[in-house]
């Protein structure tokens, strides 16, 4: 597995084309949410990501995005991960690497998500604490969670 990590500005023209494809076969496809996936953000983020050289796909995917982006604190976003490898500890290990990027690189202490609230408890074992009451987005419970370190 390789971990990887880039501005927008490093990832090659493939590596934008996987990402977005693995983010709308989850999101749009899978999830059957209709939603503008390209908000104009990504530009703004890290890109970090798990790579499976040998199979030559995406496992997992998240953008951090620097405070007053998203949020009044650092977040992660778009938080995916290829159904193949679901259920293996690679988004836990992803989560923690990004949460360690954003205290290390941001020098931020607080981190800010919108999670799916079926992954309540999931984000919950990492650190984050609901900050809100359940709210609609695109159609999809979700709940603001936040982590202070």
């Amino acid at each position: 597995m390789i971990e990887v990590l880039k501005t927008f500005e490093e990832l090659s023209g493939r590596e934008v084309y996987e990402i977005c494809k693995l983010r709308n076969e989850v999101f749009i496809v899978e999830q059957n949410c209709h939603y503008l996936d390209l908000d104009g953000n990504d530009e703004k983020c890290l890109h970090l990501y798990f790579f499976n050289d040998v199979e030559n796909e995406i496992v997992c995917y998240c953008r951090i995005i620097p405070k007053g982006i998203t949020y009044t604190t650092a977040s992660i976003g778009r938080i995916v991960a290829n159904q193949k490898y679901r259920k293996m500890g690679y988004t836990r290990e992803m989560l923690t690497k990004a949460i360690e990027i954003i205290e290390k690189k941001f020098r931020e202490k607080e981190i800010t998500i919108g999670a799916q609230n079926y992954l309540r408890k999931f984000y919950s074992s990492l650190g984050f604490i609901p900050i809100s009451e359940v709210y609609d987005e695109d159609g999809i419970p979700h709940v603001t969670m936040k982590l202070k370190k």
